[in-house]
């Protein structure tokens, strides 16, 4: 654990602003002004700062330490484009379950992985690193299968075609959305 304050402001600052600019590619505007906002809270931004090492979130850091990441679970509860936010109990299973997330939400956690894949990969970055990423956890996520696969889909569009075509596919889903 080294912490930075200045370190952890600049990286949550730099990333937020580049998932503004993911967002308003995928014509998601708003969604991109208010994204991750709740980082510069005291909840999350204290404990940021303490366990900033600058190559991965400070979250994992306080998660070795204590067992569990305070600050995620405050970040995860405000913010949409988690789907950890997306559990609810099920009457039926009796136990708690993944919903299926709404589009624009899955746009947003597009733009939010990819920002953090170049942000977090550096130099290492290429189309495929955010794809590559998500499968390595694919088989332990609790995440609802339709959701799993749109934002799988989305990230092999993106190894596979770039940015540019799936951020035109994202417009055009939400665009069929609405009617």
């Amino acid at each position: 654990m080294s912490g930075s304050f200045w370190g952890h402001l600049i990286t949550i600052t730099k990333h937020r602003h580049m998932v503004m600019l993911h967002c308003f590619k995928a014509g998601i505007f708003l969604r991109g002004l208010g994204h991750d906002l709740s980082k510069y809270s005291p909840e999350e931004f204290i404990p940021g700062v303490r366990y900033y090492q600058g190559f991965r979130s400070p979250n994992e850091c306080e998660r070795e330490e204590k067992g569990y990441s305070r600050a995620w679970m405050h970040h995860k509860g405000r913010n949409k484009h988690h789907f950890e936010y997306w559990t609810d109990y099920s009457p039926a299973e009796r136990r708690m379950m993944p919903v299926k997330m709404p589009l624009k939400y899955v746009a947003e956690m597009f733009c939010d992985r990819v920002a953090a894949s170049k942000i977090y990969g550096g130099e290492k970055y290429d189309d495929s690193y955010a794809l590559n990423y998500f499968l390595k956890g694919k088989a332990k996520r609790v995440i609802h299968p339709d959701t799993s696969e749109l934002i799988e889909r989305l990230l092999t569009m993106l190894a596979e075609e770039g940015e540019e075509k799936t951020f035109a596919y994202i417009r055009k889903l939400l665009k069929e959305e609405k009617g």
